[in-house]
């Protein structure tokens, strides 16, 4: 599940094991739940995604959140776009707080190996409007379990590659706030 992918126009390395807490790996899980199949819960406490399956089932993915809560999505969206190997920008809130990490970023860097999205974008709209939160990759897999990111979630490459297979546009995506209220 965690092999190297070679069959990518850019080489995704192998998952180490002492890379990841094995409770962060993905697998299905009973996962009672009020959210049609479908539907994508994160919940930010936890540290997981479930991609909810039918008869109170779901696969979870571990995840790395925000850093800090305030940087969080809460709420409601919809999957308005997906992108393989995206093109990766820092927001002006990021530059705005760490102007020498991101600001010589400012004008982003192109899919690829080195790119903070890895393989895989799921973008998060509400109301019709970018909310500029992202479902993506990593290309710092020990961070998964982890309050790391400016705000986006972000997966294990191959889990990334998994969900993005799975999901269409359109797919509704509920975020719970950081006291893990249940879905």
């Amino acid at each position: 599940m965690y092999a190297p992918v070679d069959t990518e126009p850019f080489p995704i390395p192998a998952i180490e094991p002492d890379q990841v807490a094995p409770e962060f790996l993905r697998r299905e899980v009973s996962y009672p739940t009020r959210e049609q199949p479908g539907t994508i819960v994160v919940d930010p406490a936890a540290r997981y995604a479930y991609l909810v399956l039918e008869g109170g089932r779901a696969l979870r993915y571990g995840i790395g959140v925000g850093k800090e809560e305030g940087f969080n999505f809460r709420g409601e969206a919809i999957i308005a776009r997906k992108a393989e190997w995206p093109g990766w920008r820092p927001t002006p809130d990021m530059i705005r707080r760490e102007p020498e990490r991101y600001g010589p970023l400012r004008e982003g860097l192109p899919g690829g190996s080195g790119n903070p999205l890895g393989p895989r974008a799921l973008y998060l709209y509400r109301d019709g409007r970018d909310t500029y939160y992202r479902l993506h990759g990593t290309v710092e897999p020990w961070t998964i379990g982890t309050m790391v990111s400016s705000g986006c979630v972000r997966l294990l490459n191959q889990d990334i590659i998994d969900l993005y297979r799975r999901v269409p546009v359109g797919t509704r995506v509920v975020v719970l706030p950081a006291g893990g209220a249940s879905a």
